[in-house]
């Protein structure tokens, strides 16, 4: 009766992966063999079944167990020679003659002679240790294949050790209880076989099962010999004679229900056990159509401005290999900027460098980097200027790259705290290239809608001076006349000077601006030249801002040379100044200081004011957007966005820190001129 159930359990599990390779759409000469073996070792399990065969032989166990044995010899001589495109090669090398010849001897001798039944035990005995031999050589040579048999090996490995113990035992008596204990081993040990299978894929074998019913299975199996081994700890008390208490009991089944319950509803148990079924039983680590429909639900949620795009973008990353933080840099010319953050702290001095590597790695190769490969295989990225010592102490693991028109626009960094660490394979390298061209699609949009909206409002605004020109030729018109008269006091010629010269400046201002208007374009800045920045800034304190209180203090530690436009750059430092004195009171400071920047290369000049200063929502949504002003009619709102559009192309860069009624600081980084 025991015995039955074993071998019943191991013929179901045969039956099932015979059928899985019948779903196999090769139809090689592996196939075939792994057909004959399943289909032999199916055979063999039900003619142990009594409850098929009441009445057996001992010929009859004996002559299916050298089948069984003889099928698995073919199949292993083939593997050791990687020898699939020929029948008659197998069966013509030497190992497979040699080995194959003991069980066939078997059956004829048992059929044939009369000689004594423990000589075919002994040659059972003997084929058994072969296929051991067979076994620890094809793991020794299989070299990168190792993992793909080690499955193969252990269920081959372990049923030979069983069936060696087996027949040495019944060269002197025979023993039923091996007999009614082979076929739970068999049954245990047929999983294996499944994975060995699954991982014979090199061969062109390929089996598919759903994850979700395999998830599902496994989580019934585990519940399954979890109230098996209770049920044989209860029968081990009654064997020795001991009882349960009924409060006893109550207190076990109920703990019984709760680890279950607990081991169905873990979402960390079943991530792993997912993740597992992943890598053993199925040729794609992931169900391709359900991502693709989660990635798509995610980049349509029609987000309004650029900031929730990019944590959008990043969150569609990470959410595409299961990983719960990151970061999302755009690349502008010397540094970066992070403009997503996915629960991630700030980068510190040693993840900068890490990041700044990294950029400067994909600016000259388009590859995927996964800094634990790095770790272990850096042969793999060639060219990548990183410390081994650095890449070990940073959280990070994936830095993948965007490219916009061939050119890097930047990377998203991808990291987790979970158990679960996926490995940067080929599976997983060309899924997130797919993902990254949908990511990277969806934020290029977004980017060319915006400036495609802002350019409109520039039209609308091109559109709107025409009104304006002809106000402008009438203050033209005063300013000539002015010019006219002032020969009349020229008995103070040092107000005569000074009052034609801000005359003809401003003259020429205004026949600029018209001239801008009148086209409908901007004129083309000027070639960038080496420009003071001492001499620049005191003539914008001194000249342009001594009307407006309080007056700014100018302090500077290096004589460096910036490359710009001397005259664009003015009308930068112009805003940024009088706004300052606008926002602050008499009373308050304006402070100007010029120093050598951190970053190599950059000169940096800090704007700071005590004035009332500018809310954390205020600086994202509306300090750097055109046409937003908090003056009324006495402003454009385009002069905070032009002096952040201009210093970004002149490959510098723009930043502000401010708190309610305590003051801003605007911070400048600009190019060092080089010869």
């Amino acid at each position: 009766m025991i015995s039955n159930i074993g071998y019943s359990i191991a013929a179901a599990g045969f039956l099932v992966l015979l059928l899985l390779l019948f779903t196999v759409r090769s139809s090689g000469l592996v196939k075939k063999l792994l057909l004959f073996a399943v289909f032999t070792n199916l055979l063999w399990a039900l003619q142990y079944n009594r409850w098929l065969i009441p009445e057996p032989t001992v010929q009859q166990y004996l002559t299916f167990d050298s089948l069984k044995q003889f099928t698995w010899i073919l199949f292993l001589s083939a593997a050791l020679y990687n020898q699939f495109s020929s029948l008659p090669k197998i069966l013509s090398q030497k190992t497979t003659l040699l080995a194959g010849s003991l069980p066939i001897a078997a059956v004829l001798i048992l059929w044939l002679t009369p000689l004594p039944l423990h000589w075919i035990y002994l040659i059972h005995t003997v084929v058994a240790l072969i296929l051991l031999l067979l076994l620890e050589i094809l793991l020794r040579q299989s070299g990168e294949q190792r993992w793909a048999f080690k499955p193969l090996v252990l269920y081959l490995g372990a049923v030979s050790v069983f069936d060696f113990v087996t027949y040495a035992t019944m060269v002197t008596y025979l023993d039923v209880n091996y007999i009614a204990a082979k076929g739970y081993i068999y049954a245990l040990m047929t999983p294996f076989l499944f994975i060995a299978v699954r991982r014979m894929e090199h061969w062109g074998i390929k089996i598919f099962i759903s994850r979700e019913i395999v998830l599902h299975s496994t989580l019934l199996t585990v519940a399954g010999i979890y109230l098996f081994v209770m049920a044989m700890v209860g029968y081990v008390i009654k064997y020795l004679g001991g009882s349960w208490d009924t409060t006893i009991q109550i207190v076990l089944i109920a703990l019984s229900v709760v680890l279950l319950i607990a081991l169905f509803l873990s979402s960390h148990i079943r991530n792993k056990l997912k993740v597992f079924i992943s890598k053993n039983f199925f040729a794609n680590q992931f169900d391709y159509r359900e991502q693709w429909i989660e990635l798509t639900n995610a980049l349509a949620t029609g987000d309004e401005n650029l900031q929730d795009v990019y944590r959008t973008a990043l969150k569609g990353l990470a959410n595409a290999v299961k990983y719960d933080r990151g970061l999302l840099c755009k690349v502008n010319q010397s540094h970066y900027d992070i403009v997503a953050n996915l629960y991630a702290q700030e980068p510190d001095h040693l993840h900068d460098e890490v990041i700044q590597r990294a950029i400067q790695y994909c600016q000259q190769k388009p590859w995927l980097i996964d800094l634990h490969e790095f770790l272990i295989n850096p042969e793999n990225y060639a060219g990548m200027d990183m410390d081994l010592k650095l890449v070990n102490q940073c959280e990070y693991q994936f830095i993948l790259p965007i490219y916009k028109d061939n050119e890097l626009w930047g990377v998203a960094v991808l990291f987790t705290d979970a158990a679960v660490v996926r490995e940067l394979n080929w599976e997983l390298r060309d899924y997130l290239n797919a993902v990254l061209a949908q990511v990277t699609n969806y934020v290029l949009h977004y980017e060319a809608a915006k400036i495609v909206a802002e350019n409109a409002q520039f039209a609308a605004f091109n559109r709107m001076s025409a009104f304006v020109v002809h106000d402008l030729k009438n203050v033209m018109a005063q300013v000539d006349l002015i010019l006219c008269n002032a020969q009349q006091h020229k008995h103070n010629p040092e107000f005569i000077d000074d009052t034609f010269e801000t005359l003809e400046y401003t003259q020429a201002r205004m026949q600029k601006m018209l001239k801008q208007l009148t086209d409908k374009q901007l004129i083309t800045e000027q070639t960038q030249q080496a420009v003071d920045l001492s001499t620049i800034l005191n003539l914008v304190i001194n000249k342009k801002c001594a009307t407006l209180q309080p007056l700014p203090q100018f302090s500077t530690v290096t004589t460096q040379l910036v490359a710009a436009n001397a005259e664009k750059l003015s009308n930068v430092f112009y805003h940024l100044i009088s706004n300052a004195q606008q926002a602050t009171p008499d009373h308050g400071s304006v402070a100007i200081t010029v120093s050598d920047a951190a970053t190599p290369g950059m000169i940096q000049i800090d704007i700071i004011d005590s004035g009332e200063g500018m809310t954390p929502e205020f600086i994202d949504h509306r300090l750097f957007k055109p046409f937003d002003t908090t003056k009324g009619n006495a402003g454009m709102g385009i002069g905070a966005y032009d002096a952040k559009q201009y210093i970004e192309e002149i490959g510098g860069k723009l930043t502000v820190q401010s708190r309610e009624n305590l003051g801003s600081t605007f911070t400048l980084l600009l190019p060092i001129y080089s010869t």
